[in-house]
């Protein structure tokens, strides 16, 4: 979120000034609902039934007309500037924007953001679409353009792989390929980043690297995640110590040096190159110990002079020339050609 937007007018005063067209009743149930009153937790359609002992049901209506003569009143009408400068700031933002961080650009108060939120309610111009199985609530002034953005946002989804990995700025540019009619004021990093944050099927690591919400590279779930993602951030093979230490620096989760080991040693994306360094399977090393290593090259490519052999197993490991040479030396995996060359026994 860009730095926190003043606003000029007092959203207290200002609902207090709607409210006091309503009946005592009608106000303490908006006081309850939306949380106004000096108890910011919002009460549920039940909880003031029983406290009035009436239905959920004649709550609700309640609410309901309540709302609906707040903005038939003269109050509302001479409210317009503070209703405006929301407007702008929505505007501002991007036009549509989720409501937890639309409320909290605006204060850090739960006093104040419970206000807030009943001027969107009860604001004409401001549309609310509820949270679904994609997308969190959030709030718009233009139809047009919210259609677009979910459209965008589920175009771009679709283009992603199950584990894909983009940095921000690759997400941002890959989202501002999928904006289509949109108008070029909108297109900016800081905008479609606050869009990206809409979905609940795309979502950011603790890394801030992006990709798919239900993705362990996304929300890593145990020790063995972060291990992945750390290692592949470090982009070669690293000691698993040095491993542990990152885990708890980057996600501030405890990792133990011999856990992170143990976590290493039992996942296939990671393969042991050296002494306690690791590689990640991905990247193409081989796996096993030594004398497998050997065994894989010389079935893939024959009979090979020893400096051939060193060469080769160096790209795959991170070992003295002798371990390879003892390695060769047993007769039971290798022998020597009548060329010098050694092949599997």
């Amino acid at each position: 979120m860009s730095e926190k937007t003043t606003i000029t007018f007092k959203p207290k005063q200002v609902v207090k000034r709607m409210l006091s067209v309503l009946s005592a009743r009608a106000q303490d149930v908006i006081n309850g609902r939306f949380g106004l009153g000096a108890d910011t937790k919002r009460m549920t359609l039940e909880a003031i039934g029983k406290k009035y002992k009436i239905t959920r049901e004649r709550v609700r209506q309640i609410e309901s007309y309540s709302i609906i003569n707040i903005r038939k009143s003269k109050e509302y009408a001479k409210e317009k500037p503070a209703f405006d400068e929301i407007k702008n700031i929505m505007v501002e933002l991007g036009t549509m924007v989720s409501e937890e961080s639309f409320l909290k650009h605006i204060s850090k108060d739960k006093s104040t953001q419970n206000h807030i939120h009943f001027m969107l309610v009860v604001g004409e111009e401001f549309i609310k679409e509820k949270e679904d199985d994609e997308f969190k609530h959030r709030w718009h002034v233009d139809r047009e353009l919210s259609k677009k953005i979910h459209e965008s946002l589920r175009k771009l989804y679709s283009t992603l792989s199950d584990d894909e990995i983009l940095l921000e700025s690759d997400m941002v540019a890959k989202f501002l390929e999928n904006l289509k009619d949109v108008s070029d004021k909108y297109k900016t990093e800081e905008i479609a980043k606050r869009w990206l944050t809409l979905s609940k099927l795309i979502d950011k690591n603790p890394l801030g690297e992006w990709g798919k919400s239900r993705s362990s590279n996304i929300n890593a779930k145990g020790m063995r995640d972060y291990a992945y993602l750390v290692i592949r951030r470090h982009g070669s093979p690293i000691h698993f110590r040095e491993v542990a230490k990152l885990i708890t620096e980057l996600f501030s989760k405890k990792a133990h040096v011999a856990t992170t080991h143990n976590e290493l040693i039992k996942d296939p994306r990671f393969v042991l190159v050296g002494r306690g360094l690791y590689a990640l399977t991905e990247w193409g090393y081989m796996s096993g110990v030594v004398k497998d290593v050997i065994k894989e090259i010389l079935e893939k490519n024959g009979p090979l002079p020893k400096d051939k052999i060193i060469e080769k197993v160096m790209k795959e490991r991170y070992v003295k020339e002798n371990t390879i040479m003892v390695n060769l030396q047993n007769p039971k995996y290798f022998k020597k050609t009548k060329e010098g060359k050694y092949a599997v026994a």
